[in-house]
């Protein structure tokens, strides 16, 4: 396991976490929210097996990565660009979870497919796929609600980041409850593990070690209209999806999945949001056999 600081070309700085074969292909992992670059441990085991060199990166304004004024979907995909460049790979993958999926999406819409040559959402939050908000009515009511906010009350939105903060950094085992309470049997179990349970509540308070500012941004590109068109990748992109995940509705991806002609769709039955766990073993096989061809 390694930290890494890599430098942009306008001189900030992304955190890294490096875990797995560090000679192996290269995965870059787009990390939920909120979480950081430490999600990695949660896939080191997995990485290992798989010999993979995976490499999850905090977000601009999140962990130990420098703010950024103007965010955009273009702009990061240049990002996971520069990482590859500065740890000498020409060719790599991305594999996304929970609110790291839209980003991965990106990635694929973004980067010259002879140098990205995997992509993965997993559960992904794709709520700007096809519009402003567009999966509202899928959405949970707290998830809805925000989407609102972002869409229309900026400063409110702000305050809920606030909020969460405040309550994974201060009082952990009060957030892994009201996550636990949240979630199905399934996520129960993986989150019941000491190890996941640990590393979640290390990555999710890490993800606020500046403030809210960085989670809350990100979270509102993934509400608004995104830039590209999803319907125009025709590259290969995997969706894992839980079947019974009661944070991101499956319907939500199957509906993107189904609309993007290089989509190819997992399904995990009965797995809910920890798919990215659950299945991590199988998500990076996949990887894995993708890098190698």
């Amino acid at each position: 396991m390694t930290q890494r600081d890599i430098r942009t070309r306008d001189g900030r700085t992304l955190a890294c976490l490096e875990v797995g074969d560090l000679a192996g292909p290269l995965v870059i992992h787009n990390h939920g929210g909120p979480s950081s670059r430490l999600e990695a441990l949660l896939f080191a085991e997995a990485a290992t097996k798989n010999r993979l060199r995976l490499v999850s990166v905090d977000r601009p304004g999140i962990g130990r990565s420098t703010r950024q004024r103007v965010r955009s979907y273009a702009g990061w995909a240049d990002d996971l660009v520069t990482i590859a460049d500065a740890l000498g790979h020409r060719t790599f993958g991305v594999t996304g979870w929970s609110e790291g999926g839209p980003w991965a999406l990106a990635a694929a819409a973004y980067v010259d497919p002879a140098r990205l040559r995997h992509v993965a959402s997993i559960a992904g939050g794709s709520y700007g796929a096809f519009g402003d908000n567009w999966a509202a009515d899928r959405l949970s009511k707290a998830d809805a609600f925000g989407g609102r906010l972002a869409l229309g009350f900026r400063p409110a939105f702000g305050l809920m980041y606030v909020a969460l903060g405040l309550t994974a950094t201060r009082f952990r085992k009060v957030f892994a409850a009201q996550v636990r309470k949240a979630v199905n049997d399934y996520d129960r179990e993986i989150l019941a593990r000491p190890n996941v349970l640990a590393a979640f509540q290390l990555m999710s308070a890490e993800c606020f070690a500046q403030g809210s500012h960085g989670l809350a941004r990100d979270s509102e590109l993934l509400y608004r209209r995104w830039p590209f068109d999803v319907t125009k990748i025709e590259r290969r992109v995997h969706f894992w999806q839980g079947t019974d995940d009661r944070l991101v509705a499956p319907s939500i991806n199957k509906t993107v999945a189904d609309r993007m002609p290089g989509a190819v769709w997992h399904p995990v039955e009965g797995a809910g949001h920890f798919v990215a766990v659950g299945a991590a073993e199988e998500i990076l096989a996949v990887a894995a056999a993708e890098l190698r061809e």
